[in-house]
């Protein structure tokens, strides 16, 4: 069976839910404290996996109860976590402040994730059947770097979600097939202050990477590749609780649906559907729907 290969950070979210986020130097009263399972890494690999993908992670956590919690959040979601590794120290940590309107703030404390290294990436010929190779930047870029000159060695797709956004030579976006951006992402990347999806899109693309994939919040998302295809597809209008993962969500649960032979705009009202379920509920891992819940909403939204 084919299955989609997640390399990325594996966090233990610590959330905070205030009524107003503060303002520098002073303190406030939160409302509730939650320890859920997150990381964009791992948060794809769970979306994708509950959108009905087979999914690998390969990624580090430390060796503290942190690290087992993690573990067991990740096989609990049905996610294959023998390629992911122990390292000395503490567990990937982000510390999240979310207020009454469902906006947050997030500082991350790396952990065990500044720590993976190249040798950590197994070869992949010794995977059977890879359909996609998802990656972020909350691991080392030469990590990523390794994981892409891999997969395109055996001409997998590499599909990344630069965040936290970095500058990118046009080398590195040409061996990339698939990115998939916020429109902060997409302007720290791009250069272009417009605002405009589809010049974006087209500058990244004029860049080398195959196709481009813009999330843009309660407006949608927009799609373009190098044959001049492109479309838009508007937001599914729900009430937000908690936004904390749903980018993670939209890019695990658009990758199944590709996986599973969706054609693109499917796939695009499939991951924002995602999405829009995943912001109605706290937390990150937590929030994130199974297939059955994506498919019932499709259903109703379309009657």
């Amino acid at each position: 069976m084919s299955e989609i290969i997640v390399v990325g950070s594996i966090n233990m979210d610590i959330v905070n839910h205030v009524d107003r986020f503060a303002l520098p130097g002073q303190t406030i009263q939160g409302r509730l404290t939650e320890f859920v399972p997150g990381g964009k890494g791992a948060n794809q690999a769970v979306a994708a996996a509950k959108s009905g993908a087979s999914v690998r992670m390969i990624g580090a956590v430390g060796q503290d109860s942190l690290g087992e919690e993690l573990i067991a959040s990740l096989k609990q979601a049905g996610v294959s976590t023998d390629a992911v590794v122990k390292k000395e120290g503490a567990s990937g940590m982000a510390f999240i402040t979310v207020n009454a309107d469902g906006e947050n703030e997030i500082i991350l404390a790396q952990g065990a994730n500044g720590k993976l290294t190249a040798s950590d990436i197994p070869d992949f010929s010794t995977f059977s059947d890879v359909h996609a190779v998802l990656l972020q930047n909350e691991i080392p870029w030469p990590v990523n770097k390794r994981v892409i000159l891999e997969a395109n060695k055996h001409r997998i797709p590499v599909i990344l979600n630069p965040a936290p956004a970095m500058p990118m030579a046009d080398d590195d976006l040409a061996i990339i097939d698939m990115l998939v951006l916020n429109e902060t992402e997409a302007e720290f990347i791009s250069g272009d202050t417009a605002k405009s999806p589809e010049k974006v899109a087209r500058l990244l693309i004029g860049r080398g990477v195959r196709e481009v994939l813009l999330t843009l919040g309660d407006r949608g998302c927009f799609y373009a590749n190098r044959d001049g295809h492109e479309m838009a597809i508007s937001a599914y209008q729900v009430q937000a609780v908690d936004t904390t993962a749903a980018g993670d969500t939209f890019i695990g649960a658009f990758a199944a649906a590709r996986m599973n032979g969706m054609p693109v705009r499917e796939c695009l009202r499939f991951a924002s559907a995602a999405a829009a379920l995943s912001v109605t509920k706290r937390g990150a891992q937590s929030s994130i729907p199974s297939k059955a819940e994506i498919v019932r909403f499709l259903n109703e939204a379309d009657h």
